[in-house]
């Protein structure tokens, strides 16, 4: 019966990955608790080709990211080849609508990626995503008839639970 349990799944965005990589304390915690408790991570495919893309620059908290993932139990996702003209759509309607700054575009693919994985929580510490209008949000989901995803910071997830 365990067997057919699935487990609660989060979302990451990169700069939860740097956090990672960085040993940054809250992460790690946030990373451990979680595992503990029977949830899995993911991460959406704009998120990967950050990573890539700044690996491939030198930077080496990505290139750790990259490397230590499968260790820390995330695993990558992707979409569908319809799936990247919707996340491109969406991004662009939070970002002309002002939810997010205009040349933020990867943080509204990240969400739409999320949403089309069905996965209800992004785990986050990026402040765009972080200060976008709740209620604005939901109506710019349910507009794009998508399910809602709700970025979270991983202090507030750990005081949620604890």
């Amino acid at each position: 019966m365990a067997d057919l349990i699935k487990p609660k799944p989060f979302a990451l965005d990169t700069n939860i990955l740097f956090d990672l990589a960085d040993e940054q304390d809250f992460a790690l915690t946030f990373l451990e608790v979680f595992l503990q408790k029977g949830y899995s991570f993911s991460v959406p495919p704009t998120a990967i080709q950050e990573l890539f893309s700044l690996s491939d620059q030198g930077e080496a908290l990505a290139t750790r990211a990259l490397s230590e993932m499968l260790n820390w139990q995330i695993r990558p996702f992707d979409l569908i080849p319809v799936g990247h003209g919707i996340t491109e759509a969406f991004s662009f309607r939070l970002r002309n609508s002002g939810l997010l700054p205009y040349d933020e575009n990867n943080d509204g693919l990240i969400l739409a990626e999320t949403s089309l994985a069905e996965i209800g929580v992004l785990v986050t510490s990026d402040n765009h995503l972080l200060n976008i209008d709740d209620a604005s949000l939901r109506l710019a989901f349910d507009a794009s008839d998508l399910p809602f995803v709700h970025p979270a910071h991983p202090k507030n997830l750990l005081r949620a639970i604890r």
